[in-house]
């Protein structure tokens, strides 16, 4: 039987059931289900609502409920509507009367929106544990290679030179600001629901109070009812929480499928993190970098689905709000599978910095220190840049670099060069004066 059974004479189509069940999706949110069940019987029965006894049948119950399902004893039913239903008829079928009371003061609406974030609060606990320990293993890269030289790239052209350890750098405050994100929409997503019912909160005596406090609602409960059950501003912040992790996961991944090829070959995948070609044998392909700058828009697409999905809704519940578990899941659920393949791939890769150093001695990028050098002579800095750029210009017509170019060359376009531009544009000391090798 329906929960909604009763205004209806006979039984939904199959169709319908079928097309309106959420099962498939919401059944991962068993245990918070079951925990937002007990915690709704202790309050009601502390508040007089439902007998003492009824309450300890209840909660025994339903922690066997509980027990069953993660033992693998109890099968969710794959034709239940939804979570909520096959709990709570679970229950029912094994107590009877007390099981039919555990519903009392609450609607499917502020139960499933509470589950939703117990639910997503311990998602979320997941992903940070997993940027944090990607964080580890950038920090170990970027002390292992804080010394490498290579060049740095504006427009994807060589520009200036630094490490390898300082580029590793720019992505661990990303992922650290990643980091920073999730901890914000957990923090305001940390309130309960419970209590709002379908919509305009309930005539019992209930306490929400303690219901927010028996299921670790730090922030309390939310203060409009009708907000409480309309509201999924916190999946689409935890969404675009996971879109900007695969930003940064995706532009990662692209830097290190154009370092491993030939034209730049600064590192060098691991074996057990790359794969080959069914036809050309010479092959390594950076297979996993590439899916993950894939799977990036798979989670862009979430987001803009969510938005899509809210931004005509009138209040209170709908039930095209029924799509935010399957986006939002998906979404949380690609990013832990692309940092799950991205840490390994990252901790094992080989630097190769002959290569990176053969790079950064091409391309003049030791050109704006040339300029510096002018300037600490006393020229100002758009002569200095002009006359650096004439220097440039004769070294690609002569086949020069701006090391090899003898310092009679140089006084012909500025007499103000002596010996000490050498030492100037080294690019082991451009790296230093700028402070990077202790960065």
């Amino acid at each position: 039987m329906k929960l909604w059974a009763g205004r209806f004479s006979k039984e939904a189509d199959k169709k319908t059931n079928d097309f309106n069940s959420s099962i498939a999706t919401d059944s991962r949110m068993y245990m918070e289900d079951i925990n937002g069940s007990i915690g709704h019987a202790t309050m009601l029965g502390a508040q007089g609502i439902i007998s003492t006894e009824d309450c300890d049948i209840i909660v025994k119950e339903l922690n066997k409920i509980r027990d069953e399902i993660t033992a693998g004893e109890l099968m969710i039913d794959p034709d239940a509507e939804d979570i909520h239903t096959f709990i709570e008829q679970t229950l029912t079928a094994r107590v009877g009367d007390p099981g039919k009371r555990l519903h009392t003061a609450r609607s499917r609406n502020d139960q499933v929106a509470t589950d939703v974030r117990m639910y997503l609060k311990k998602e979320c606990a997941s992903i940070k544990a997993q940027l944090e320990e990607l964080l580890t293993v950038l920090q170990k890269k970027k002390k292992e290679y804080s010394k490498m030289v290579m060049p740095g790239y504006t427009h994807l052209q060589r520009a200036q030179p630094i490490t390898m350890g300082y580029h590793f750098g720019a992505y661990i405050e990303m992922f650290k600001r990643d980091v920073s994100r999730l901890e914000d929409a957990v923090e305001r997503m940390d309130v309960s629901p419970l209590g709002s019912g379908a919509l305009a909160g309930t005539t019992y005596p209930i306490n929400r109070a303690m219901s927010a406090e028996l299921l670790g609602f730090s922030g309390g409960y939310t203060q409009n009812t009708l907000d409480g059950v309309a509201d999924r501003d916190f999946c689409a912040e935890i969404a675009c929480a996971m879109s900007l992790i695969m930003v940064h996961l995706s532009r990662f991944s692209e830097e290190i499928i154009l370092w491993c090829s030939w034209e730049f070959k600064f590192v060098e995948l691991d074996d057990a993190f790359s794969t080959g070609s069914s036809i050309m044998p010479q092959k390594k392909n950076p297979d996993l970098a590439e899916l993950i700058r894939g799977k990036a828009g798979r989670v862009f697409g979430d987001l803009n689905a969510l938005l899509t999905m809210m931004k005509g809704l009138p209040l209170a519940y709908n039930k095209d709000m029924q799509e935010d578990k399957d986006l939002t899941f998906e979404a949380i659920d690609t990013v832990r599978m692309c940092l799950t393949a991205f840490i390994p791939m990252i901790d094992t890769m080989t630097a190769l910095p002959e290569n990176m150093r053969k790079a950064a001695a091409g391309g003049f990028i030791n050109a704006t220190d040339c300029a510096d050098y002018l300037v600490s002579k006393g020229l100002a800095f758009r002569d200095a840049y002009k006359a650096t750029g004439e220097i440039v210009a004769f070294c690609i017509a002569n086949n020069y670099t701006l090391e090899t170019l003898p310092l009679d060359e140089y006084k012909k376009i500025c007499d103000l060069f002596d010996d000490g531009v050498y030492d100037a544009i080294n690019l082991e000391t451009c790296v230093k004066r700028r402070g990077l090798f202790d960065i």
